[in-house]
């Protein structure tokens, strides 16, 4: 079994900062690609940021500047700095992982979900 959990949401004023992290449990051998997706209500789910195991990032462009995405793969841990925050940005924060199950192959395994409000 394999398992995600978020932790780090929250409320925040216009302008202010949250650090969202999510660690990985399990039998995992290697982990491909890390990342954060988000899903405001009404809105389909759209990627964040990514980062690969070798350490390729990539931004959503309404993020850009503003979110940092980070990883430690000794931790199977991935992070998102999020600065400069938004009312925009409010939304369910959930982490993703492509990752390889010992004796398996490349599944991608989904957190729960953490919200993230931005409100003043």
């Amino acid at each position: 079994q394999v398992q995600l959990v978020e932790s780090g949401g929250g409320l925040v004023q216009p302008g202010g900062s949250l650090r969202l992290s999510c660690a990985a449990s399990g039998s995992i051998s290697a982990i491909n690609v890390m990342g954060w997706y988000r899903q405001a209500p009404g809105k389909q789910r759209e990627l964040v940021a990514t980062i690969s195991s070798g350490g390729s990032v990539n931004y959503a462009d309404s993020v850009k500047g503003r979110f940092t995405i980070s990883g430690d793969n000794a931790k199977n841990t991935v992070y998102l700095q999020m600065d400069s925050l938004k009312p925009e940005d409010t939304a369910v924060y959930s982490c993703n992982m492509n990752l390889r199950r010992y004796f398996s192959g490349w599944s991608d395994y989904w957190g729960q979900g953490t919200q993230v409000t931005v409100s003043s």
